[in-house]
């Protein structure tokens, strides 16, 4: 039995270790498709997902969660993409980390709420929109829905949805907010409402970053107003050569967020490197 158990699959044995309330995993642009065998740009997508996957689960001790910032989906957001997605992402379940996923646009809202069963949207934000809010002991996470149409490649979060944002800051303004969507500010291809969103988070000083995807690449900005922008890399293909593919690791800290970059390829530079990032005041 002994020999037997030693055989068995890494995540089986992990559903024991304790949960770090602060610590978070980011990723974002895993393009799935059905065909588990699919390749873009040279990449593997779901050969990619899954070792990122078996990194998550060969964390210390276990994260408290796991957001995906959208483009799930490979390329118009069919059913059988997320089918896949829910496969490959079953063994983080099965080891008891919550998954917070909003989404792109290669995605499509319907298919993802039949398969995923993710319909249910906060009190006072449009029903339409797949935005959720996450506290936690450390920080508010808000993820904002910025899919206007699939395979339309600009988003927009909408007045409904920034309504909600902003009541909901205020609900709530002695805790750190973190607000996440997949496009990102400030380029014609990215958000078309950025102006809007910065109005409602720049005033309100608690909220302390802005993290998104999109561009498939990785950078950590601070815009005028102090707040940090985080351009999470692919877990996916890159389109230029010589960025990173993978995901962040995240800490919250008391007054701030340590940012691990942790690259598909270990021999990248940028493999293991580190952002702290302090909250503004």
């Amino acid at each position: 039995m002994a020999g037997a158990g030693l055989a068995l699959a890494p995540e089986l044995f992990a559903s024991g270790r304790p949960t770090d309330q602060d610590s978070w995993c980011l990723l974002s642009d895993t393009h799935i498709a059905a065909d588990n065998a699919l390749t873009c740009r040279g990449v593997r997508m779901s050969l990619n997902l899954n070792r990122v996957s078996q990194e998550i689960l060969g964390v210390a001790q276990r994260p408290r969660g796991v957001f995906i910032t959208g483009d799930c989906a490979y390329n118009s957001g069919e059913a059988g993409d997320y089918g896949r997605l829910v496969e490959l992402l079953e063994p983080i379940r099965m080891n008891r980390v919550p998954l917070h996923i909003t989404l792109g646009n290669h995605d499509q809202r319907e298919h993802f709420r039949a398969i995923l069963r993710e319909g249910r949207t906060p009190r006072g934000c449009p029903a339409d929109k797949q935005a959720a809010l996450l506290s936690t002991r450390r920080a508010n996470w808000f993820l904002l829905d910025s899919l206007e149409q699939t395979l339309t490649t600009p988003g927009s979060v909408g007045r409904g949805q920034l309504d909600w944002l902003a009541r909901s800051l205020d609900a709530s303004p002695r805790k750190p907010a973190l607000v996440l969507v997949h496009h990102n500010p400030a380029t014609p291809s990215g958000l078309r409402d950025t102006q809007a969103l910065f109005e409602v988070i720049n005033p309100r000083r608690h909220v302390k970053a802005l993290i998104y995807g999109h561009t498939h690449a990785w950078s950590v900005q601070r815009n005028a107003s102090g707040v940090h922008l985080v351009n999470l890399p692919p877990v996916a293909y890159v389109f230029r050569d010589g960025d990173p593919s993978g995901w962040v690791h995240a800490r919250l800290e008391d007054r701030g967020v340590r940012l691990e970059l942790r690259c598909l390829d270990p021999q990248h530079p940028a493999h293991g490197r580190v952002a702290e990032l302090e909250w503004r005041v």
